[in-house]
């Protein structure tokens, strides 16, 4: 009896734990990702600022002179991959929290899981003369 009372709490505390170590590494991503997105939007501006024709590039540890113009589409589009990735773990994020603090019996976070309104919703509430 005692053994498989001890058994189910260690599984307990295991996923516990899991569920803990992920929400961190997520949230670690998070930080990793948005300095990227933060170093990648002063390139974008740099690049806008400067006159010049081609300009170096960084790949890994590789330095490319490559054209201003492909460089800053380049620059665009890792930007959006970026912002689809952030909004993606962030999205995960809520979940995992909300299931973490199921886990622990406790009650969700107030207001985690809202999402702004639509320009549908918020044009129909204007029409409505809900909101000005």
């Amino acid at each position: 009896m005692m053994d498989q009372d001890q058994e189910k709490v260690l599984k307990y505390l295991v996923l516990v734990e899991k569920l803990a170590e992920e929400i961190l590494c997520d949230r670690r991503e998070i930080v990793l990702l948005d300095k990227r997105r933060n170093q990648n939007r002063e390139a974008l501006r740099n690049l806008t600022k400067s006159n010049q024709q081609k300009c170096w590039l960084t790949v890994g540890s590789v330095l490319i002179k490559h054209n201003t113009e492909v460089a800053r589409s380049l620059l665009e589009k890792d930007q959006k991959q970026l912002d689809i990735d952030i909004n993606k773990l962030r999205c995960d994020l809520k979940v995992k929290v909300n299931n973490l603090r199921d886990l622990e019996m406790q009650p969700p976070v107030p207001g985690l899981m809202l999402v702004p309104m639509s320009l549908k919703e918020t044009e129909g509430l204007s029409k409505a003369g809900i909101i000005p």
